[in-house]
């Protein structure tokens, strides 16, 4: 009867079995950590290696250039050539130059100046005097004449400024008779207009021919 009475008075509280439970699991897992620490031992991350590639090694600096050293210049072995002066005949007809262009401003420059150019001088050769014409012709000399010779003179003769011949000189001559008789009458007779220079008479060297030929008298 007593027995029945405290059998029906004993019943499971469901919440108290659920602490219970849970007092106990915590109680168990606290020993087996304690126990065993190594079974909750973290992981520890790997992280990333790092390798460290070796750079090649810089290229060697250029060889320094060999000096050169200036070798004084050997003159050269020339030949001494004399010097030749050739003789220049007299000019007959003088040159007469052809006007320069001006240049800027009527002159040229020079080293940023302008320089004044000088005219060429005008320059007018001797010419025969047309009044004195008729006497250039020589005498024929008696001898050739009287022995059938024919032949031609050519002379250099130096004419004044007064337009008379001062020298008379020997180019080709077909007789010494030819010669003397031209030379004869170049310098009796023989007369030019001088030559000028801007309008000065100045003297000059001119080439004279004369021809000695025999007519028919009628």
């Amino acid at each position: 009867m007593y027995a029945d009475k405290y059998s029906r008075r004993v019943k499971l509280d469901p919440g108290s079995l659920t602490l219970a439970l849970l007092l106990n699991g915590t109680i168990v897992a606290g020993l087996i950590a304690f126990a065993a620490p190594t079974m909750f031992t973290r992981i520890a991350d790997p992280g990333i290696d790092v390798i460290n590639i070796p750079l090649p090694p810089p290229p060697p600096p250029n060889p320094p250039m060999p000096e050169v050293k200036n070798k004084a210049a050997t003159p050269k072995e020339t030949a001494a050539i004399p010097d030749t002066v050739v003789p220049t005949p007299p000019v007959d007809h003088p040159y007469v130059a052809p006007p320069t262009p001006p240049g800027p401003l009527g002159g040229t420059i020079d080293g940023g100046f302008v320089t004044p150019v000088k005219p060429a001088p005008v320059l007018i050769g001797a010419e025969i005097d047309k009044r004195f014409a008729n006497g250039f012709q020589p005498e024929y000399p008696p001898g050739e004449r009287r022995d059938g010779h024919e032949g031609r003179v050519t002379v250099r003769v130096l004419i004044g400024t007064d337009g008379r011949v001062k020298q008379v000189e020997r180019v080709s001559a077909a007789s010494d008779a030819f010669f003397a008789a031209t030379q004869r009458r170049a310098l009796e007779k023989w007369r030019f207009k001088p030559a000028t220079r801007d309008g000065a008479p100045f003297e000059v060297w001119r080439t004279m021919s004369v021809s000695f030929v025999m007519k028919d008298e009628d």
